[in-house]
């Protein structure tokens, strides 16, 4: 995995997402010498997943509804549409 530093990525954006892109491979952008964050290719049809799955308060509601699926404290809501139906 390629780092760049953030002053260098500033001379030469275009050429190190062409890269990024063209390998598929992230770049490490660092601020003085510690990495800062990454810069990835992405698949536009994949656009809103990737945003979501990296969204802190959806990360932090999806492992919590897992953990109330896990505990009994939720059901599956085929499980409940399927109760409905019945009555």
């Amino acid at each position: 995995m390629p780092t760049i530093s953030i002053r260098d990525l500033g001379r030469r954006p275009s050429q190190v997402i062409d890269e990024v892109v063209r390998t598929g491979r992230p770049a490490i952008v660092t601020r003085h010498g510690r990495p800062v964050t990454a810069l990835v290719a992405l698949d536009p049809d994949e656009l809103e997943d990737y945003v979501l799955a990296h969204a802190p308060e959806f990360v932090r509601a999806t492992r919590t509804a897992d953990a109330d699926l896990r505990s009994g404290r939720a059901r599956p809501a085929a499980e409940v549409f399927a109760e409905l139906e019945h009555d």
